[in-house]
C-alpha cells in the first residue's frame, strides 16, 4: 500500500529517459468532459511505485513527442480507469492510440457484480482501504499554475491503478472472466471511435 507519493511536474513533454517499466498509469485532466470542445489540461502517469509524474499543457502546444512515444509503445500496458474517456482525450489532442490496455472501472464492473460502485473513490476503499478525496475533481485545469491541492489530486488518480490491477485481475479470473475483460480492452480503441464519430449513447448492437 502506497503511504507516501513524490509529484513532479512536468511542462509540455516528459524527459526523453523517463521509464515507468512495462505498465504505466495513466490518466488525464481537461475543462470538461467533451472532447471537440473541452481541451486537454494534464496527463498523469504513475510506475506505481508512489511516484506520480504530472505533464502539463498550454492550450494548443500539443507536441509532446517523448509522451507520445510511451503513450504508443506496444510493449508497455497502460493502466487507466475509465479508459473510454481518457482514450478519446489522448487520440483527440496527442493523436496517439494506446495499446494495450486495463481499464480498472471495466474490470470493477465484470467482477465486482455485488454493487454498482465502480467509481475510483469506491474501488479504492474496498480492495485497498484508501479513500481519496474527490474535491478537486472540478477545478479549473486549465489554470497557469496548478495549486497543491489539485496536484494531489491529480497524483492520487493514478497512483494506485497498478495494485487495484492486480487485485482486479485477480477477481476476473476467480470468476473465469479475465479473457472477457480483455476482449473488452481490445475493443476500446473502436468504442472511442464511435464516440467521436458522433455514436456516444447509440447502442449500435441493439436490434
Amino acid at each position: 500500500m502506497i503511504l507516501t507519493t513524490t509529484i513532479t511536474l512536468h511542462h509540455g513533454d516528459i524527459p526523453k529517459d523517463l521509464s515507468f517499466g512495462s505498465a504505466v498509469a495513466v490518466d488525464t485532466e481537461t475543462l470538461g468532459l467533451v472532447p471537440a470542445r473541452d481541451r486537454l489540461c494534464l496527463v498523469q502517469l504513475s510506475a506505481g511505485d508512489g511516484s506520480a509524474h504530472l505533464v502539463q499543457f498550454n492550450q494548443g502546444s500539443y507536441k509532446a513527442p517523448n509522451l507520445k512515444r510511451l503513450l504508443s509503445d506496444d510493449t508497455v500496458e497502460k493502466i487507466f480507469h475509465f479508459a473510454r474517456f481518457d482514450l478519446a482525450i489522448l487520440k483527440t489532442y496527442l493523436g496517439v492510440e494506446c495499446s494495450p490496455i486495463f481499464c480498472t472501472k471495466i474490470a470493477s464492473k465484470l467482477c465486482r457484480t455485488y454493487t454498482d460502485r465502480h467509481g475510483l473513490k469506491d474501488i479504492c476503499r474496498e480492495l485497498i482501504e484508501i479513500s481519496l478525496s474527490k474535491e478537486q475533481q472540478s477545478s479549473d485545469w486549465g489554470t497557469r499554475e496548478l495549486t497543491a491541492a489539485q496536484k494531489t489530486y491529480a497524483a492520487s488518480d493514478v497512483i494506485y491503478l497498478h495494485e487495484l490491477r492486480e487485485k482486479l485481475e485477480l477477481m476476473l479470473i476467480r470468476e473465469k472472466r479475465l479473457g472477457l475483460a480483455q476482449a473488452c480492452f481490445q475493443f476500446l480503441p473502436h468504442r472511442v471511435n464511435l464516440d467521436l464519430f458522433g455514436w456516444p449513447n447509440t447502442d449500435i448492437f441493439e436490434h
